[in-house]
């Protein structure tokens, strides 16, 4: 029998050990206070995987599983089409991994998840790197990130999570902020109100894998929003809506020159930074105004 660490009132326990100012412990709380009790979890290898639990303990007071890197989301459509078996079409199915286990690792599952139309929530925490095993740099590492093994910047451009779910027609997807808790519960709802596959696309700033003052956590998570950095955005039953349009960006350096990783660039480079995140946002625009 596992002993839960049963203190806390709500689904997860106090005294976790994630990193002091880390995002995913804020997203993690507020994800299972709007699931509810009837949820079983699927987690990976990862940082969130000291929720799940070492040894003969556990950090969550539901059911669930952890699971290899690449088998988050086939786990889940196990788990989901068990239930259906038994007659159970109320129980929520979540899984939960970071942006290494997903746009990596995992993305071969997840895709036949959404092909399928399972109804699984799937929730990827953003923290641009595989933090838990050294700060390695993913597929959601941003342009001109330092990592340990992207050393001078990233060379490439970060994959489009959520585009990618889109191009499977699911009926929901969107991004959500840990600045932005309102608008992350509110999508979290929609998620489980949902009759088919949903995914939410968190981002989750690391003060140990970026270098900044973990007391700093939210302000870095909303200079990300106002800079159009990180776009607050839903697709939903094949339309676009950016959730806070904004009729100026920020200067991009506001958020790229509090973080050590990017301390690499120079004035030149964040120049050129600037211009690509201005014409993406404008994209982004244009391709909310088709709907």
């Amino acid at each position: 029998m596992y002993k839960i660490n049963a203190e806390s009132k709500g689904l997860v326990s106090h005294g976790v050990s994630a990193c002091a100012g880390c995002a995913l412990e804020l997203i993690f709380r507020n994800v299972l206070d709007v699931l509810g009790e009837d949820t079983i979890i699927v987690i990976p290898p990862g940082c969130s995987a000291l929720f799940s639990g070492y040894g003969k303990e556990t950090a969550v007071k539901i059911p669930g599983a952890q699971m290899t890197l690449e088998a988050t989301a086939a786990c889940c459509t196990g788990i989901k089409r068990g239930l259906l078996a038994q007659g159970n079409t109320h129980t929520t199915v979540l899984g939960f991994a970071g942006d290494g286990g997903t746009v990596d690792i995992g993305l071969q599952s997840l895709s036949g998840m959404m092909e399928r139309m399972e109804k699984v929530i799937y929730v990827c925490y953003d923290n641009e790197a595989y933090m838990n095993t050294g700060i390695q740099g993913s597929s959601s590492t941003p342009l001109g990130a330092s990592t340990t093994t992207t050393p001078a910047g990233k060379p490439t451009k970060r994959k489009d999570l959520v585009g990618i779910a889109a191009a499977h027609d699911i009926p929901y997807a969107a991004t959500a902020s840990v600045a932005y808790l309102t608008d992350l519960r509110k999508k979290v709802k929609k998620a489980k109100e949902t009759d088919g596959p949903s995914l939410l696309h968190i981002h989750a700033p690391c003060p140990t894998g970026w270098r900044y003052d973990p007391a700093k956590t939210i302000e870095i998570a909303r200079a990300a929003v106002e800079t159009g950095c990180w776009i607050l955005c839903e697709f939903e039953n094949g339309k676009w809506v950016i959730n806070k349009p904004l009729k100026e960006l920020k200067p991009v350096g506001a958020y790229l020159k509090a973080q050590g990783r990017f301390n690499n660039l120079k004035e030149h480079d964040i120049a050129q930074l600037q211009i690509q995140v201005r014409d993406h946002y404008a994209r982004f625009i244009e391709k909310a105004k088709l709907n």
